[in-house]
């Protein structure tokens, strides 16, 4: 494989409890190429969202990293001053939430909000950047454009705000892409339609992903590579056929096994 794109090295992010300090990521290894879409697999509480924030920067105040390194493009981010890393959000990472109704403010336009992340990492006038708003929510097959443009996020259904979400986080076109849960409150005919919409990203305009889940269905149709994060460590990794059709971890025999019952 080419150079890495991400690469996390012994990552242990803590958190200060009542009862003093404990450790909830553990020497996390991580790597992510160009061009690729890698998944990082857990159940709920093992620290998988916590990861995506800690590259972005958006750790909660009760937590911290206390060792080792998130380098992207040859840069460890957590060097980064406070305004290097705003503009690092969006233009070269960016992330997909799980509930896309919370990630819309509610008072403002679907397009306006997608307009407001062009202006701040992109240099167009305003006339381009409705057209690229527009063509966004084209691009990630959102019917009538120009309406979900002018909607606010409530009144559109869930299926729509999640590609509308998907179409603000690519607008300044990052390199890297971290989707938390992108598929769990839809159905399964919305789940082909986004899973489709991330092999094109990876296909056109060359973006990776990292896909954050539990769901290893999801995992299967669109990961080249799996990690798998028990208690907060990652315990089995490599590529996604290898890891599932041969796991050599319990917890990994186990999720297997859920999903093939």
């Amino acid at each position: 494989m080419s150079e890495s794109l991400l690469r996390i090295n012994n990552l242990t992010i803590s958190i200060q409890g009542e009862s003093g300090y404990s450790e909830i990521v553990k020497d996390l290894a991580l790597e992510i190429g160009p061009s690729q879409n890698a998944a990082l697999v857990g159940s709920s509480g093992s620290g998988k969202t916590t990861i995506g924030l800690a590259i972005l920067g958006l750790l909660p105040e009760a937590m911290y990293i206390s060792n080792g390194q998130i380098i992207f493009k040859g840069e460890n981010l957590l060097n980064l001053s406070a305004a290097k890393m705003r503009k690092a959000r969006g233009k070269e990472i960016s992330m997909i939430f799980q509930e896309p109704l919370s990630a819309f403010n509610p008072v403002f336009t679907v397009g306006f909000q997608i307009e407001e992340m062009i202006r701040f990492h992109l240099r167009l006038k305003r006339r381009q950047r409705k057209e690229r708003v527009r063509a966004l929510l084209d691009a990630v097959g959102i019917p009538d454009p120009k309406r979900v443009a002018a909607s606010y996020p409530h009144q559109l259904s869930g299926g729509i705000r999640q590609r509308a979400m998907i179409a603000q986080a690519i607008a300044a076109e990052p390199s890297l892409l971290i989707a938390d849960e992108p598929t769990s409150n839809l159905d399964v005919t919305l789940q082909a339609h986004v899973i489709e919409l991330f092999r094109k990203l990876k296909d056109t305009l060359k973006i990776s992903t990292l896909l954050i889940t539990h769901d290893l269905g999801v995992v299967r149709q669109l990961a080249d590579k799996v990690a798998v994060l028990y208690d907060g460590r990652v315990v089995e990794t490599g590529e996604t056929q290898e890891v599932l059709s041969r796991p050599k971890h319990p917890f990994t025999c186990e999720l297997v096994k859920t999903v093939s019952v």
